[in-house]
This record gives structure tokens, sequence and C-alpha cells, in this order.
């Protein structure tokens, strides 16, 4: 239908009865006027985009036609419209400044000549000369008035698909010039608007004359209607509009010409940025160019309008670009008036990664004199630590936003510090032995010697929430290892992360590479810091199976390493100890009930059941308050049960546990592997047998037999720290430290050795010899 409504012949506005609305205003001169008094301050922040209330859409030429120029970008348009109306159906106001009638025109126009010449040739020359045909050049005002029609009919069919009206406005500069005729124009807008009618506004390009080269922006009040980009500022600015998306065919604005090498997407621009800026050609349709929606981006927000410049043609995102930019996340470019203190995320990123490979030259000895220096730190500034501390737990209780499980994670207190510490001077130890370590040596042939070696992964991200304690494990490890970091921790944690970043930073100075752990302070999203897959190598979630999820969810270029929920299983078998039982029980549900590896559900064999050992479980769960469901079978045995759980797969966080009955240590391994997360799962029996079969059937990162699911954590492990538990199955798993966050390359030695010498005709043969590496070796 789209299709047949593009090609249709235009029928002139005024016998047309449909719910679009003409609206004419005659106008014919390139003049210039005068800015009115700024109606207030843009946006600063990209997060303040979704108070938005009044939004105008420009979307150029190239985004309104297709790639090969011979039609109207259907699918693209429809998906435009799509998002367009939906905002305003949101309660928002919308408007569409739209190029293509001048495309669209030529388009057509250029079908009915070739058609016209064929049938000409045709009828008077024959078939043979039909190559021969040419087009001429067609003049830009009639090519507007051939498309315009067009153009509304295929925007009326795709807005009434949600019952939303639309009215069509040509405008040129006489209307913003003219008293009156601004007065009526402006009128018209927000009368429109009241009516919930979405405006579609353009140049009325079939009588403006030519515009005259670099008059589109001449100083800072002064604005000339030269194309639909200067048109969208000057809109804007008259409605007072909150923000203007400008739609193009790159991602926004680079600082050199998209395509070029090193070339880089600039994320936030300020007004006086523009000298550090190369500009290219203009794009493959239209008038416009870069430079010219750099110009009108920078007159609207001196306006008061905020104004992004994006993609509008990328199959990636075209179906969600604006919602996108409403929603506040990281699309394009954002201008803003509002230059942050500290340097942006990417920049910091590009510090990291300079300062992480300095890090990682450094010798072993050096890395951990770095970390038993940040040892020392926490115990000497402990109590500005507990201070700090105390902020962020006195505002977290006030608030009343954080639940109980994540209220302990936030606290610190003198035994973790001191905690901390020791596990810090033990991982310096360990980290000795850590980059460039010789894994394997093989003699290719003579005289070429191969290596594989450690190395650091590169830029880790490491996103955390509530938990503080973690600022301090996983910078050691990172020191440990050679790799940069990047950390985005909780706002209800600033105050304790900001003192621990800077006590991680003093340590690191004492080698010059402080900048090697950034602390990201500034209010990027998460899911923006996940898109960063050109500057960083690994994230690492410490958080909430919500948070790993969604980490999980966003970072589709960049690999994670975590879990996504710990729901941690203790069977008890029918061969259990019942001292040993009430041990594990009590340790791995009460001794921390909000960390990953706290059991969330209990198994008991059926045989147990009315027996002292189930009524001693149940009456020291009791005691240590310990809120019980009911699984399904366990219910089923029960005349007064428990609340019946209400899924099988539940992390509680809280002294809340799941109780269920099976028949074997074989159903047991299957509700694990049905119901857990493969995270820690425990056995309590005294069978050998029994133990060793679930120790090898369970699937999972960590499986123990008569001990606390607690014991699962890196220090205990003897790791020193952990950067968290990975129940992923390639990489690292289990407890994540030292080991975890390196990888391997390969260094070949040779003598001018070249592939042709190993041919058939060559003169050396492989000998691929394996050589003993001693322990300790080091490249």
């Amino acid at each position: 239908m789209f299709a047949r409504l593009a090609s249709c012949s235009p029928l002139p506005f005024r016998t047309r009865q449909s719910n679009v609305c003409p609206v004419y205003i005659r106008a014919f001169s390139q003049a210039k006027f005068v800015l009115p008094r700024p109606h207030g301050k843009s946006f600063a922040h990209r997060s303040e985009l979704k108070q938005a209330k009044r939004i105008v859409v420009k979307l150029g030429s190239a985004v309104v036609t297709r790639g090969d120029e011979c039609g109207l970008a259907l699918g693209r348009l429809a998906s435009i419209v799509e998002q367009v109306a939906m905002l305003q159906n949101q309660g928002r106001e919308m408007m569409i400044v739209t190029s293509g009638a001048v495309a669209f025109g030529k388009q057509r126009l250029r079908h009915e000549i070739l058609l016209s010449q064929s049938v000409r040739q045709a009828l008077h020359s024959g078939q043979n000369q039909l190559k021969d045909m040419t087009v001429p050049v067609l003049e830009a005002r009639a090519c507007a008035a051939a498309g315009q029609s067009g153009l509304m009919a295929l925007y009326e069919a795709m807005f009434t698909q949600y019952s939303i009206c639309t009215a069509q406005i040509l405008v040129t500069n006489l209307d913003f010039h003219d008293e009156q005729k601004r007065r009526n124009l402006n009128s018209t807008l927000h009368e429109l608007l009241r009516m919930n009618i979405v405006p579609i506004i353009n140049t009325n390009d079939a009588v403006v004359p030519p515009p005259v080269p670099n008059s589109d922006l001449q100083g800072v009040n002064v604005i000339s209607i030269k194309d639909n980009d200067s048109l969208a500022a000057r809109l804007a600015v008259e409605m007072k509009v909150d923000l203007l998306i400008a739609l193009s065919d790159v991602q926004g604005l680079y600082d050199s010409p998209p395509g070029t090498d090193d070339a880089k997407l600039i994320d936030i621009f300020y007004p006086g940025d523009q000298q550090s800026i190369t500009y290219g050609t203009k794009s493959r349709v239209g008038i416009g160019g870069m430079e010219a929606k750099v110009k009108a981006a920078l007159w609207a927000l001196q306006g008061g309008t905020s104004v992004i410049i994006a993609n509008g043609t990328d199959p990636k995102v075209t179906g969600h670009v604006i919602t996108d930019i409403v929603e506040g996340k990281k699309v394009g470019t954002f201008f803003s008036e509002v230059k942050p203190a500290g340097p942006t995320v990417e920049q910091q990123t590009e510090m990291a990664r300079h300062a992480g490979r300095t890090l990682a030259s450094l010798l072993p000895e050096q890395r951990g004199e770095i970390i038993c220096c940040l040892a020392e730190l926490l115990t000497e500034k402990k109590e500005e630590i507990l201070n700090a501390n105390r902020k962020d737990m006195e505002l977290a209780t006030t608030l009343g936003r954080l639940s109980q499980p994540l209220i302990n994670r936030l606290s610190l207190s003198t035994a973790k510090l001191n905690s901390l510490a020791i596990g810090l001077r033990q991982l310096a130890v360990s980290s000795r032995d850590s980059v460039g370590r010789v894994l394997r040596r093989t003699r290719v042939a003579n005289n070429l010697e191969l290596e594989q070696i450690t190395v650091p992964i590169g830029v880790l991200l490491v996103i955390f929430e509530s938990r503080p304690d973690c600022l301090p494990q996983v910078s050691a490890l990172a020191i440990a290892s050679g790799n940069a970091l990047l950390l985005k921790g909780g706002k209800e944690a600033s105050n304790t992360n900001k003192i621990l970043h800077q006590l991680t930073q003093e340590a690191l100075s004492i080698h010059g590479v402080a900048d090697a752990i950034q602390l990201v302070s500034t209010r990027e999203e998460v899911e923006d810091l996940c898109r960063l897959d050109k500057m960083i190598d690994l994230i690492i979630p410490r958080g909430s199976s919500q948070l790993v999820r969604e980490i999980q969810r966003a970072a589709k270029g960049i690999p994670v390493l975590g879990h996504s929920e710990g729901i941690c299983h203790v069977y008890v078998d029918s061969d259990a100890s019942i001292d040993k039982a009430l041990d594990v029980v009590k340790d791995s549900k009460c001794d921390y009930p909000a960390a990953c590896n706290a059991m969330e559900t209990l198994l008991i064999h059926r045989d147990l059941l009315r027996t002292p050992v189930f009524d001693q479980i149940i009456d020291l769960l009791r005691t240590e308050q310990v809120k019980i469901h009911a699984g399904p079978r366990f219910a089923s045995y029960l005349t007064f049960s428990p609340s019946e759980v209400k899924s099988l797969r539940t992390e509680y966080g809280d002294l809340e546990c799941c109780i269920e009955v099976v028949d074997s240590m074989q159903e047991a391994v299957d509700h694990i592997h049905k119901y857990g997360s493969s995270h820690t799962d425990v056995i309590v029996t005294e069978n050998e047998e029994t133990a060793e079969q679930f120790l090898q059937q369970v699937d999972s990162a960590c499986v123990f037999w008569n001990a606390s699911s607690r014991f699962a954590d890196g220090y205990r492990f003897g790791l020193g720290a952990e950067v968290g538990i990975s129940t992923a199955r390639i990489h690292a798993r289990g407890p994540v430290g030292l080991e975890g966050l390196l990888t391997t390359k390969w260094v070949l030695r040779g003598e001018g050795h070249t592939v042709a010498d190993f041919s058939e005709q060559g003169s050396m043969k492989y000998l691929h010899e394996n050589i003993p590496v001693p322990q300790g070796s080091f490249n």
C-alpha cells in the first residue's frame, strides 16, 4: 500500500479529504531575523532528556530516501513514524521537520521522463536506440513540487495506523522574518499541538530561491533558512522546544570525517569545540552537511533547546533510535553547554589503558609493592574510610531505598578492613608469579623456538553495587595481573568508594601508574558503559542477579564474566551425621545470608522425615529466625505446612530458604541441575561412595562434601582476593582470582625463518619438541 501511495500522482491539497491538515504559509525571501530571548536552559545531561515534553525530529534526505536513491526508505520511515507516534501517545508534543520532497520528486520525474523517452523512441526510432536515453538535469523546485504530495501521502498513511492526525506546513525565511507571518506560524503550530496533531514541516522548495553559500548561519543571533537543519533549529527556538533530534546517515559528530583513520565519535559536544573538528563532505543527497548541522545545533542550543545528532539509517538501531535518545541512552552526539569537571568515561578508559600498559611492564616485585602499600593504607586510614561509610549508611537508611541485605553489604567495619588488608598482602606474594610466566616452550625447528606466556587481558570494567569492599579487592587483582581497570560503583556507596579509590591511586602513584585504575563518577548508565566494545575487553558484574542479567543482555560485544544468580543447595543425605548437618546448614544459611554463596534451598532425603535429624534441623532454622518456604513435595507431607514456595529457582538473599524432599542422591542432583544456578552445591553424608558420585555428577562451579557453601570464596581458597564467582564454562570458573584475569600470547624467536623453508622443496623440517619449563620461569 505504501509503495502505491508513494508513486501516485499529486493531488491539490485543497481537494483532499483526509486526516492530513494542510497549512499554507506563503513566503519568498532569503531574509535574516533576530534571536528572541532564550526560553530557558537546555538539559545538562542525557539522563534529563526523559523530561523532554516538546520534541522536534529532523529527518535528513539520506534518512528518508533509499541508499540507491530510487525511492523512499519505506521500512525505515515506518519505524521512525512508529517511534514518533509512541512518544506522541505518551503525552509529548512531537513535530517532524522532513526532507525528501526534492529527492522523491526527482525520482518520480526521472521515471516519467525515462518512460516518455522510451515510448517516443519505440514509436519513432526503434528499440535499438533505447540504450542511448539520457535524463536531463532536473530543476530542484520542480522536483519539490512533484514530490511533496507523495511524501505527505506516505506520512498520512503511516500515522493513520496509530490514529494520529498530521498537518503539512511549508515555510521559507519570510515566515520567520515578517513579524505578522511569524506570529501566524507560531499560532498555527501551537493550535495543532493543542489538538494533538503532529505537524510535518518542510521548506517550501518549490518557490524558494537557490541557497546562498555560507549564508545559513551568521553570528550568534542571526540565522537564515537555507536547509532543513537551519529550519529545524529556528523552529525549535521559536516553539521553545525541549529537544531537537537531527537524524542523518552517520552515527553522530566525529572529530574527523567518518571512515578516516582514528576518527572518533564525539559523545558530548560543547560550544567552543568547533576548532577541534575536521568536516568531511555533505551527505549523498540533500543540500546540508555536518558543518551545517553543527552550526544549527549550536544556535538552537544557545536558544535553550537540547540537541542530539544521531544515525537514522543504521538498521541495527533505527527501530529504537528516537526512543533510546529520549530515554537518555548514549546515542549519537549530545550538545551540551555544561562541561563536566572531570574527564569523560571514554577519556578515562584511554588513560587507564595507557597507564595499564606501563603497569603490566613493571617487575612483579613492583606490582607487589603497590598492593602492600594499599593494604597498609586500608589500616592506616581506617577512620577516614569508616567515617565515609557511615555517611553512606545514614543516607541509605534515611532514604529507605535499599533492602536489608544490600544495607548489610554496604556496611564496613574494622574487622572487614583488617581482613581485606590480610587478603591483599597474601595476593601481593602470589602476584610475583603472574604476568610473563612461561606456560609452554616448544622447539619448532632448529633455531626456531616458541613460547606461550601469560599476559593481562587489557581493560577491565567492574560494575558493582552496595559492596565498597569490592573496590580494593578488585583493584589489587587488577594490579597483580597488570590490567587496567574501570570501576563503576553504586551511588549508595559513593562516599566510601571515593576514599577507597583515592587510596588506591595513592598506592599506584609510588610507581607512576595512578591512572591505571579509574572510578567512573559521571552519570553513565550501565547500558552505555556496556557499549564501549572498542575500549573495554572484559566486564565483571558484582551485585544482584538482576544487575548481572541486565549487563549480560546489554554487553553484546564484550564478554561478561560472572553469574546471574547464587541459588546454592545443601543436600542432607540419609547417611548424614547429625552434627555435621546442623553445622553445615547453619553456617551455609546464617553466616551471611546476603552473600551469593549462601544456601537458598535445603534438600532433605525422604528417609530423614519424622526423624530426630529432621526435627533438629527445623528447630535450628527456627531458632535462627529463618523463614521456611515449603517445596511442593515437602508441602504434601505436612498437614500444616509453611507457605509453599512460589518458585524453586529463588535467590532470597536473606534469612529465608526453601526446603524440598528428594528420594535419593540422584534425584538431588537432578533437582540441582534443573533449579540451580551452577554456583555452589553441597552434600552432607558419611557415605564416601555417595559423596564421590555427587562431586562428580553435579555440574557447578563449586561442589563440596561436608563443608559449608560459604567456603566458595577467593580468599578462603587462598587466592588472596576475587573479582567474583563465575558460573561460565569457558575461561575462568568458580572464584576468579589472579589466574582468571590473565590470558596468553605466543612468542616466536627465529633467525629469518620462512614457511617456504619447510615446503617439500625446502631445506628444513619441523621438530615440534617440547622443552621443559622450570618452575617459576618468566619471559
